[in-house]
């Protein structure tokens, strides 16, 4: 066991973490010559909808193995399970309580892609138990259990990634490194889109819940209720007390950006959000959170970050008829970035000046999942085997920071007023004066799933 955290701690960086596909080996024949002192074991937890990119991100590594699946819902064990072995050649345990995957010694990181509500405690818990953590995005259900997962990461030395993928995408990071050396001058605002139409996914009585689904362990730190079906899997999205709705679902990849592009290190100073259910009545659909909302943030410096999200038919924005992407105005022109195409206009032009040199891939394609990238899961794994925080591309307090600004737009929304943040101290996280507001950035915990004052 030494050997292999030894080796964990000293491997080479960067072809640990490379897809094998252009060496020639699949991952099944790879595995089968594969040392047991070069692999990194990984637990999957959560793997339904985008848990499967995550299956399908370690399967295709090399020194990657998927050791346990371990999910609420055990109706979805067979499947998965051979969905790992079609690929690798090994057959993954499975588990329904992550708690028991945290005991297992030879697992040395694990990949969530549970629900918002479990990111921080499972987080937590697993820096604890000394593993490594890639997390789905946003980063946490709200903004006080975030700061906790930071102080787990670096008490326990561990490395935590966050699932913005944009930030291991070249064309994004190209356009960003753009806009920091003054491509349009200076960037003065960030709009970000979220243009999603949904269909009403109706009500349901509440009811008993499925006998494949642990149903205690599915709610984890939420005050307990019935089970309703239209409250499980995707849906639950959608109400304040499990999700934090499209600008807290599809909204985290445009508001990463936006604060990336803008530059800005720091929290906002004033957040004014507002909008509301327009697609159906009350008695027609369940739903909490609003399908449009318009979000408006200040900096210190004045800069403004704006947000919008639709889940209304509508159109697209700019020249890329963007519908999920950012558009950056500067003092000399304006940048789109849409996916991973991006282009740049100078003031008072109708035609580009520059733009990605690669081609990129509009994230209307993939407007289901969020952006992908291979490359973000590699970076994991990278990091990992160089032992370097500062290698991550999304450490946590990089997707912390970038997971507050729709958990402030979500306070404002659901108090219907204009909030002053103390935006300037990154740690002390509160609103000017306001408890009604400050209440809201944090939650009652449901014994025993209580994220701890000390982690």
């Amino acid at each position: 066991m030494e050997n292999r955290r030894q080796f964990l701690k000293n491997g080479v960086v960067g072809a640990a973490g490379l897809a094998i596909g252009g060496v020639g080996l699949s991952a099944k024949s790879y595995a089968s010559i594969l040392g047991a002192n070069e692999r990194i074991n990984i637990a999957v937890i959560g793997i339904n909808g985008r848990g499967q990119a995550h299956i399908d991100a370690w399967t295709g590594m090399k020194d990657v193995k998927i050791k346990t699946l371990c999910d609420v819902h055990t109706e979805l064990f067979s499947s998965r399970a051979k969905k790992v072995s079609d690929k690798t050649g090994s057959t993954p345990l499975t588990e329904w309580d992550m708690r028991k995957v945290f005991d297992d010694k030879e697992i040395d990181a694990v990949s969530f892609a549970t629900p918002n509500f479990w990111h921080a405690l499972g987080t937590i818990w697993a820096c604890q138990a000394g593993k490594h953590v890639y997390v789905e995005k946003p980063a946490m259900h709200n903004v006080w259990e975030g700061r906790k997962m930071i102080e787990a990461a670096r008490k326990y030395n561990r490395r935590v990634q966050v699932g913005f993928q944009n930030r291991s995408i070249t064309n994004v990071m190209q356009a960003m490194q753009f806009l920091h050396d003054g491509g349009i001058g200076d960037v003065f605002m960030a709009r970000g889109l979220c243009i999603k139409p949904r269909k009403s996914f109706g009500i349901a009585k509440d009811s008993q819940p499925p006998k494949t689904l642990h149903y205690d362990e599915w709610l984890g730190p939420v005050t307990w209720r019935p089970y309703n079906e239209k409250r499980d899997l995707y849906n639950w999205h959608w109400f304040w007390d499990t999700g934090n709705g499209d600008t807290g679902n599809q909204g985290p990849h445009q508001f990463d950006i936006a604060r990336w592009g803008l530059n800005k290190l720091e929290h906002p100073v004033s957040v004014f959000s507002t909008g509301g259910i327009y697609g159906w009545r009350p008695d027609q659909c369940a739903q909490q959170t609003p399908d449009t909302q318009i979000s408006v943030f200040k900096y210190s410096d004045g800069k403004v970050l704006e947000f919008e999200t639709r889940g209304r038919a509508s159109n697209g924005e700019g020249d890329l008829g963007i519908k999920i992407g950012n558009i950056f105005y500067g003092t000399e022109g304006y940048l789109e970035i849409d996916g991973s195409t991006w282009k740049a206009f100078r003031e008072g032009e109708k035609e580009p000046f520059t733009g990605s040199t690669t081609p990129g891939t509009s994230n209307e394609s993939i407007s289901l999942t969020g952006p992908t990238s291979e490359g973000h899961f590699a970076n994991f794994i990278a990091a990992l085997r160089s032992d370097k925080t500062e290698d991550l591309h999304c450490d946590i307090h990089v997707g912390f920071t970038s997971t507050v600004l729709p958990l402030l737009a979500n306070i404002s929304y659901r108090l219907k007023r204009e909030l002053q943040f103390m935006g300037g101290d990154m740690k002390m996280e509160k609103f000017v004066n306001d408890p009604e507001a400050d209440a809201l950035l944090t939650r009652a915990y449901r014994p025993p799933y209580i994220v701890p004052d000390q982690v």
